[in-house]
């Protein structure tokens, strides 16, 4: 049965507990239209947000262990350019021990290739020495610029370790022979020469499977943070089509319902007609 009363109006009541539901609803949609986000913060979804931050911080972790990553690729990239002078220049080391064991050499020609090699060993040395990026080498044992090196590999913080090779002491030649037998056993096997050559090679070796480890590393963090990206947009992603037509139906509903308000606060007017 009807209630005929000015102080208790149903039908406003249920007009207006509708439209607020409408109203909910259409701040919802503008939020997600205006961030694009279908859980914007905890209270949207407590459970999809606290996902969606742990993601977050591990696609941080990762741009930042690819940002150490870059360092160290510096690091080793300069190390090889180094070792790929001092390779290059052995060869004219060879040349110059050859030379030398000519035991038919005057004494002005024997100090002339003395000279020479005596340049081309300071030239390794000096390229060893300049092998150096951001104050830091692998091509030196001493702390603090060389010494291994520990580079942060992922966002876990695992480390992956470049070990450092002593350049001044093994892989510098020694002092130009003086005689022509110093030069035929230098380049005899096991001779300096070979020695040195070797210890360059391994060197070489060493830090290009290292660079190469480094690259595939990088590049994998990159995939590993785009699919973790694709995982959060399909978690906290708004569709936003979908709610391009959320939008209009509850903007439609909205007019309605202020339509319906408007019409159910009048009805206790038609109380006044009884008593003209």
């Amino acid at each position: 049965m009807s209630l005929n009363s000015v102080n208790t109006n149903m039908g406003a009541m249920v007009a207006l507990q509708s439209l607020n539901r409408t109203n909910e609803g259409l701040n919802t949609t503008q939020k997600r239209i205006s961030t694009g986000f279908r859980v914007n913060d905890g209270k949207d979804d407590g459970a999809a947000f606290a996902v969606a931050q742990a993601v977050r911080a591990d696609v941080a972790g990762l741009n930042a262990a690819n940002e150490q990553l870059g360092g160290t690729k510096g690091i080793l990239d300069t190390a090889l350019a180094g070792l790929t002078k001092v390779s290059e220049t052995m060869i004219k080391v060879r040349e110059t021990l050859v030379r030398l064991a000519d035991d038919t050499l005057n004494t002005d020609q024997r100090a002339q290739y003395e000279a020479q090699y005596t340049a081309l060993r300071t030239q390794i040395t000096n390229f060893i020495d300049d092998a150096t990026y951001n104050g830091r080498t692998l091509l030196s044992t001493t702390a603090p610029e060389g010494g291994d090196i520990a580079t942060t590999r992922n966002e876990a913080a695992d480390t992956y370790t470049l070990t450092a090779v002593d350049g001044a002491g093994t892989l510098v030649v020694a002092a130009a022979p003086t005689t022509a037998a110093g030069a035929v056993s230098a380049l005899a096997d096991g001779g300096d020469f070979e020695t040195i050559q070797t210890a360059i090679s391994d060197a070489l070796n060493t830090f290009g499977s290292d660079s190469r480890y480094i690259d595939s590393q990088i590049s994998y963090n990159k995939t590993k943070a785009d699919a973790l990206e694709s995982g959060l947009g399909a978690l906290i992603d708004a569709d936003l089509a979908k709610e391009s037509a959320r939008l209009q139906s509850l903007q439609i509903r909205q007019q309605l319902g202020t339509q319906a308000l408007s019409i159910a606060n009048q009805a206790p007017q038609t109380l006044l007609s009884l008593f003209r």
